[in-house]
Parts: C-alpha cells; sequence; structure tokens
C-alpha cells in the first residue's frame, strides 16, 4: 500500500499539535522562572506571559475546533531543549548576578521560537482558507511579539547589574562608551 503524499494541511496540523505542547510547557516554564528571577520587573513579566500563554493555550483549542479536529500534542523536541537549556543555565548561574540576564535570555529564546511558529501557521490558516484561524493565530503572535520587545528592554536593564569583574578567572574587559560608532 503506497504512502499518501503529504499536504499543506497535514504540515498545519502536525505543526499546531507541536505548537499547542510547546505553549502548554511554556506556560510551566514560565512560573519557573518567575519564582527564579531576582528582579521584580523580571519576574511580573514571566507572572503575566504565564497568564498570556495559558490564554493562548485556549486560543490553539479554538484553532483545533475550527479545522474540525480534537486538541492534541505532540512531544515538540525544540521546546524540550530549551527547557532543558533554561534548567541548566538555573543551574549554573542561579546564585550569580547574571542569573536574571540568563534567565530573560532563555526566555527571549523561547519567545524566538514561538514567533517563527505562530507566523507560519497563520500563514498556513491564511493560505488553507481557515482565515478564523489565522486571526487567532495571529493575536498569539502579537503577543509574543510584545512579550519579546518587553524581555529585549529588561534585559537591556539587568544586563549591566549582572556584569561581573571576572570571566572564568580572568579580569574581565570592562567596556567603553555605550558600543555604538559615532555617527
Amino acid at each position: 500500500m503506497a504512502n499518501k503524499r503529504k499536504t499543506l494541511h497535514d504540515a498545519f496540523y502536525e505543526t499546531l499539535k507541536d505548537v499547542y505542547y510547546a505553549e502548554k510547557q511554556s506556560v510551566r516554564a514560565l512560573k519557573k522562572s518567575a519564582k527564579s528571577a531576582e528582579h521584580e520587573e523580571l519576574r511580573a513579566a514571566f507572572e503575566t506571559h504565564a497568564e498570556e500563554s495559558a490564554n493562548q493555550v485556549e486560543r490553539l483549542q479554538q484553532v483545533f475546533e475550527i479545522i474540525g479536529k480534537a486538541p492534541r500534542a505532540k512531544t515538540c523536541e525544540a521546546m524540550q531543549g530549551l527547557t532543558s537549556e533554561m534548567e541548566e543555565d538555573l543551574e549554573d548561574f542561579g546564585d550569580s548576578p547574571a542569573a536574571d540576564a540568563v534567565l530573560a535570555a532563555c526566555a527571549q529564546a523561547v519567545e524566538h521560537y514561538e514567533i517563527a511558529r505562530y507566523g507560519t501557521l497563520k500563514t498556513w490558516a491564511a493560505q488553507l482558507g481557515y482565515p478564523d484561524a489565522a486571526k487567532l493565530l495571529d493575536e498569539t503572535l502579537q503577543e509574543e511579539k510584545k512579550t519579546d520587545q518587553l524581555l529585549t528592554e529588561i534585559a537591556e536593564r539587568i544586563n549591566v547589574e549582572g556584569t561581573g569583574a571576572e570571566i572564568d578567572g580572568e579580569e574581565a574587559v570592562e567596556p567603553k562608551g555605550n558600543g555604538r560608532k559615532a555617527a
């Protein structure tokens, strides 16, 4: 028996299951990050985005309904890797002045993955004739972009707090100026 040729609809459904898993994992990771963050603004950003992510899971359930499928998760290797890296970084940097900077960086890696996936899903939904799904996916995409921007702004402030005098036992070279060239 010959295998059925895969279609864009199949790719959309498989990616949707992947993102559904990833978003559920993101909610857990954000709650853990909020507990680990020392910087109040970073903690608040994690808590807010955890709530937002829970709503994004509900939106994904609506997308499954629109395409006539039951919500199902498929293990997302990318999210497992990102959360594993976060765990490792928390262990390595948890008690250091750079801990919050590292947490913010890990969170942004997740956001960038989600931005890529939601952008793809939104485009595919529109191409497949699911305008309502495309609208829901775009709503989530815009939230992810907004969160990424907020994390960038917070990170720019807390990264300065996490600079140390040594790098791997050697004296660090302090940057001069703001790193920008004069125009």
